[in-house]
């Protein structure tokens, strides 16, 4: 006859209650997991999952979930996920601005569509970009970086109290500075391009009175617009991939790992 303890119920709860909190958080407002086209259930059920699987090499405190240090440690955990989710989701929400300050350069800044992965109305080109980059993450297996930071950070910065603390919070926040380098880094190429561009409609406008700049000027720019967006996707994709380079070793050295 096998007898179980209240105790030995609550470890096992513990064991895997914490890790599952901690990943499920990051999952929600992780690039790709937290995506509004994910169904909760899907992230719920991956979450468990990881969890179920590493909740065998994790140490925890010796305390209960349901107690008041428990639900410290709960906060603490929803903290450092949420954190590190949001830290490389910043870096899409930087290609996607980029692309609405390129988009507002072509005249595009009226062409809004609706954003199936942030359910929010995105100028198209931003809408482009963020499909693209998301498409890429998957195939460079970002994903897949990302749960390897996650199960590392749980040796690195092991279940507890302390949490990321006031140093790690406060290089979230400096973190958040890439989404205005980043998008500077992705639109600047083909702004300039554009900004060139209107400049010559400016001088022909000079040269000619006659001819109607408004008419000619905006279907140019248009056109011109699409031929540096096909151009510059080399650029964008090597400028991601550093971003994305750069992101998972902030996620690595926020986490201890």
């Amino acid at each position: 006859m096998i007898t179980l303890t209240s105790a030995q119920l609550n470890a096992w709860l513990a064991q895997l209650f914490w890790p599952f909190v901690r990943i499920g958080s990051c999952f929600m407002v992780a690039p790709a997991f937290g995506a509004v086209s994910v169904p909760p259930r899907v992230r719920i059920v991956l979450a468990g999952a990881v969890a179920l699987l590493v909740a065998p090499l994790v140490s925890v405190p010796g305390v209960t979930p349901l107690s008041a240090a428990g639900a410290v440690i709960t906060v603490q955990q929803v903290i450092i996920g949420a954190a590190l989710g949001l830290s490389l989701q910043i870096l899409f929400e930087a290609v996607s601005l980029g692309g609405e300050l390129l988009s507002n350069s072509m005249g595009l800044s009226l062409g809004f569509n609706l954003d199936p992965l942030n359910g929010v109305s995105t100028p198209t080109v931003g809408q482009l970009y963020t499909v693209f980059v998301t498409l890429l993450f998957l195939v460079l297996n970002g994903h897949l970086a990302l749960i390897r930071t996650l199960v590392a950070g749980f040796r690195t910065l092991p279940i507890g109290t302390t949490g990321l603390g006031a140093a790690g919070l406060w290089s979230v926040v400096n973190w958040g500075s890439q989404l205005f380098s980043g998008a500077l880094a992705v639109a600047l190429p083909g702004v300039t391009a554009l900004l060139i561009a209107n400049l010559a409609f400016g001088v022909v406008s000079r040269a000619a009175p006659t001819l109607n700049i408004l008419s000619v000027g905006l279907p140019l720019s248009l056109v011109f617009g699409l031929v540096v967006i096909i151009a510059g996707l080399p650029t964008l994709e090597s400028g991601f991939i550093r971003l994305l380079a750069a992101g998972l070793d902030f996620l690595r050295r926020l986490s201890g790992a």
